[in-house]
């Protein structure tokens, strides 16, 4: 079964993560796998909008750390950086190697995909989940989805595409870190962080008519709005923020290597479940 689906719908490609049976975690071959479909929409002249989806119950429940096809260990073709690749290293140089590449590495590419993208989540979206969804430029979410970064149990301060205090107010954010508890829908919405809340049942139906109405516009002229926009997330420290983040992330990880058991303090998607779900 192919980990990531492409398919046109006249101007729109929807480009779907596809492992409903591990809630779309995110293993290094769908990281691979997403490039190739987001390029392939990109270098498309027929493709106007690009919409994210995630197969099954669930959006994404984020970087794969514990599934039977976990690959951390495998090689793959480099493409967001020129970094080396982390295999055969030790330590923190592995670590800050892959993660450069495949989490924000490949998250800031994702971002510039000069047409309109749109993540359309239900279910979990959670730590890696999260990151997808703020690369698009809209979110559509369902009356059924969540919201969650709850690696600061781990030590960590938040994901690796570090967008929380631009994807919502710093307050809120802080609230959103320190907590870990899931954020509904309805609060995503009312925070900013979602452009559209509608009934589960809708969720593709209402997605694919806006992805269709912004297609009605000018390609050219949506690319510079991107841009524009984008620019100025940046001009408000948007990139400069996140690389700065990316070092404190790799000293907790670092932290945990020396202090606890390995550098995700212990944690697995069990232990992570069972603290989310207060038992």
């Amino acid at each position: 079964m192919t980990v990531v689906r492409y398919e046109r719908r006249g101007p729109v490609a929807v480009v779907t993560m596809n492992r409903p049976d591990y809630r779309n975690a995110q293993n290094s071959a769908m990281t691979y796998a997403l490039d190739e479909a987001f390029y392939q929409a990109a270098a498309d002249d027929e493709v106007k909008v690009i919409v994210l989806a995630g197969a099954g119950k669930h959006f994404s429940a984020g970087h794969d750390i514990g599934t039977p096809e976990r690959d951390a260990h495998v090689s793959f073709e480099r493409k967001a950086g020129l970094w080396w690749d982390h295999v055969g290293k030790d330590g923190a140089e592995s670590r800050f190697a892959r993660e450069s590449e495949v989490y924000l590495g490949m998250c800031r590419r994702w971002r510039e995909i000069p047409k309109p993208t749109i993540a359309m989540v239900q279910g979990a979206c959670i730590a890696g989940g999260l990151m997808l969804a703020w690369v698009c430029d809209l979110i559509v979410a369902s009356d059924d989805a969540f919201f969650a970064d709850p690696v600061v149990r781990m030590g960590i301060p938040g994901v690796e595409y570090f967008a929380h205090p631009w994807a919502m107010p710093p307050r809120i954010a802080k609230e959103f870190l320190y907590t870990g508890d899931r954020m509904p829908a309805r609060r995503a919405y009312e925070v900013g962080m979602v452009n559209r809340l509608v009934p589960r049942e809708e969720l593709e139906a209402q997605t694919l008519a806006l992805a269709e109405r912004i297609a009605a516009m000018p390609r050219m002229g949506l690319a510079l709005t991107k841009k524009a926009v984008n620019q100025a997330e940046d001009l408000q420290g948007m990139h400069a923020g996140m690389d700065s983040v990316f070092g404190l992330h790799h000293l907790a990880h670092a932290h945990n290597a020396e202090t606890a058991a390995d550098s995700l303090a212990g944690m697995d998607p069990k232990s992570m479940k069972a603290a989310a779900d207060g038992s």
